[in-house]
């Protein structure tokens, strides 16, 4: 997907209208665009069918390609916004003044009247006027603009000239104050952006050079300073600081770390100056994934916003085809019945109910509050894929949990050997495996080198040690390559190994379960989680006494392969929509099935981000909960929204219908509605308690074991 930034695109509606005209070129794929973040995202098939989608994008009203990142408008332009709407209200008010006290009294008085009325509806409602032209040549005719140009130009035609003129003005005033509103969310992004550090120190043979962070390669050596921010992925090649992790995991707190400790970019250096040996590239790098992930956010609609767009497609044509009837039918069927030809009265009526009509509340306000919840989970350490991602969290019944690295710490330590020499072919045979059972053989010395290293997952680990073929894995995988011996009764993990089709030992590894392992799942269960259940390939004695240490487990399912976690995943979708949190690289089948995925991994790893819905940068269940405090909270923003802008537009247009609604009050019910909902919806940069769920609902304790393959 291509990402082109754009400025004055003044409303949803008319991101909408453009998003249709680009999804017309040839050669373009998808494309997405996004009032709120002033963007388009697109997939197209050349680039040819870019030049052309940038094309369009300028042609388009007065929206602008830029060329640099750009969120948010420029303060002048602002404060030139503001200006000319005082002067249009200053000349309103005069216009009032003149209409209830001057005109009545003499021609001077009218023409003043008429004249500071006409610049009042010039200065405010001038580019409207211009974009309902442009639009009507281009015949685009169901917009905002023309609905407010329809409804004022026919009430000044009508003699109304203060409604006339109040229904432009206030509709301005209406778009300034939700541009403020929608301005406060792309703050919220810019303050994203502070994460990622302008430039970074370079050590080099010659001294210290300051570098953009794209510049930086994997293996380059920078300086980090006291308060300044890491700016790629690495570890600590010298010194000792502490790291303020809260801009990219949500959590308060320093973390102290020293040579040899991984750290990521985004986090500011509260201590003395360190030495970062980068393992990545800034385009790899943990901020780097934060902000594509919140910026490609609004290409993954949700339900509720693919509802909205459709709706605003139908629903204004047939609401100016309602307004159409009211105006004609009526006063045509009493001036036929009476002799009376009421037209001026339900022209009235028919010019508030276009004014009632506009569905901006619905289309600001629903995108805006899922862009919210996006941006308050990545200030929480959680990255969301899209609105469609936080949209099913909100309905998650079951949760399924892989144990290693994701119940428990996945920090694994030898606490057995029954052979020296089986530890020193393991240890051999584990050497670059990015697996967590590999890791405690780091520091094991061995004399032999594995060549042909095969890694089977769920299983173990193929390889050649002088020669000979070497199998180090599970009792399984020894049994299926005709080994024969009788496994250990641990319940720690046992790691087999297997030389030139003989026995040699076996190693026993144990790790720690996650301390606070069983306040997220009661946190869980208090959001409305139902079932929580282990899967896990591990021995049924380990994942056992692994359940037995975690309140509110109320299933496990042991010694599965990833094809049984599979089919285990399969039978608990039919009981209700599936979360399953993972490390995300053997469990990446398992995170495809899942209605809902969480990685449980620190950033960096491609599988799992490709596979997982969210990604838990701080690799901590409580963020869990925190996930699903605010997918919740976005969906029933999201549904108030809808709920009572809806039925605020249908009363409003009724009353309006009858005419009780004069039309200056018309623009104060439509702007009202619109304004209140998006108010609504910034209730999501207020962030979202993980543990809000409901208190009263009682926490399952029960466990039903089932281990085995299932």
């Amino acid at each position: 997907m291509r990402l082109i930034r754009v400025k004055n695109l003044h409303c949803a509606a008319c991101a909408l209208d453009l998003q249709d005209e680009l999804e017309k070129i040839k050669g373009v794929n998808e494309v997405a665009v996004d009032f709120i973040t002033q963007s388009i995202r697109v997939d197209v098939a050349d680039e040819d069918a870019l030049r052309k989608v940038i094309r369009k994008a300028n042609r388009f009203d007065n929206v602008k390609v830029l060329d640099e990142d750009s969120l948010l408008p420029a303060d002048g332009g602002r404060r030139r916004e503001l200006a000319r709407l005082f002067a249009a209200a200053l000349f309103f008010a005069a216009g009032l003044f003149a209409q209830f006290f001057w005109a009545e009294n003499g021609v001077a008085g009218t023409v003043f009247m008429c004249v500071v009325y006409a610049l009042s509806y010039l200065i405010a409602g001038l580019p409207v006027l211009i974009s309902t032209g442009k639009n009507l040549v281009k015949g685009k005719i169901f917009d905002e603009n023309f609905l407010m140009t329809v409804a004022s130009v026919g009430a000044l035609a009508l003699g109304q000239f203060a409604e006339g003129v109040a229904v432009m003005l206030l509709y301005q005033i209406g778009e300034f104050l939700q541009s403020l509103a929608v301005g406060s969310s792309r703050r919220s992004v810019a303050a994203l952006m502070d994460m990622r550090s302008e430039t970074a120190t370079l050590l080099r043979k010659g001294g210290q050079v300051g570098v953009p962070p794209e510049e930086l390669r994997a293996g380059d050596v920078v300086l980090v300073k006291a308060g300044e921010k890491i700016p790629a992925d690495g570890v600590v090649a010298a010194g000792e600081t502490s790291l303020d992790m809260k801009s990219l995991t949500g959590e308060a707190g320093l973390r102290f770390v020293k040579k040899g400790d991984e750290v990521l970019s985004g986090c500011i250096n509260a201590g003395a100056n360190i030495q970062v040996q980068l393992s990545r590239e800034y385009r790899d790098s943990a901020v780097a994934k934060i902000l594509d992930m919140v910026e490609n956010a609004a290409a993954k609609k949700a339900p509720p916003e693919k509802f909205i767009t459709k709706f605003a497609k139908y629903y204004t044509p047939a609401v100016c085809a309602a307004a159409l009837l009211l105006a004609v039918l009526p006063p045509l069927f009493i001036g036929l019945s009476t002799g009376v030809w009421p037209w001026a009265d339900w022209v009235v009526r028919a010019l508030t109910l276009l004014v009632i009509s506009c569905p901006c509340a619905l289309v600001i306000s629903v995108p805006l509050t899922y862009f919210g919840g996006v941006g308050r989970a990545a200030r929480c350490g959680i990255l969301v894929k899209g609105a469609v991602c936080l949209d099913r969290a909100a309905q998650i019944k079951v949760a399924a949990f892989d144990k290693t690295g994701t119940l428990t710490e996945g920090d694994f330590r030898i606490v057995g050997v029954s052979e020296t020499e089986a530890l020193r072919l393991a240890a051999a045979a584990e050497r670059g495996s990015s697996h967590p059972l590999a890791k405690p053989f780091e520091i094991v010395a061995t004399p032999y080198t594995a060549e042909e290293v095969k890694e089977l997952a769920g299983r173990g680990i193929f390889c050649r040690i002088e020669g000979d073929p070497v199998l180090v894995g599970n009792a399984a995988f020894l049994h299926e390559n005709g080994v024969e011996f009788a496994p250990a009764e641990s319940v720690s993990t046992v790691i087999y190994v297997a030389r030139a089709g003989k026995f040699v030992g076996y190693i026993e590894i144990d790790d720690r379960v996650k301390a606070e392992a069983a306040e997220a799942i009661a946190a869980l269960k208090r959001l409305g989680v139902q079932k929580c259940v282990m899967l896990t390939g591990d021995s049924p004695a380990r994942a056992a006494a692994v359940a037995d240490k975690i309140p509110g487990i109320d299933e496990m399912h042991a010694g599965l392969l990833p094809d049984g976690k599979l089919r285990a995943a399969e039978e608990l979708k039919k009981e209700g929509v599936l979360l399953y949190a993972g490390d995300g690289v053997n469990d990446a089948p398992v995170m495809s099935a899942a209605d809902c995925s969480f990685s449980m991994v620190k950033l960096g790893s491609a599988a799992a981000i490709e596979a997982s819905d969210f990604v838990v940068v701080s690799d901590r269940l409580s963020t869990l909960p925190a996930a699903l405090a605010v997918a919740k909270k976005t969906r029933r923003i999201v549904l108030q929204n809808i709920v009572f802008s809806v039925a605020a537009k249908l009363v409003f247009m009724a009353v309006g219908a009858a005419g009780v609604l004069p039309l200056a009050a018309a623009v104060f019910a439509d702007v009202g509605v619109m304004l209140l909902a998006v108010l609504n919806s910034l209730r999501m940069q207020a962030g979202a308690d993980a543990f809000d769920g409901d208190k009263g609902k009682k926490e399952g304790s029960g466990r039903k074991a089932a281990p085995g393959n299932s």
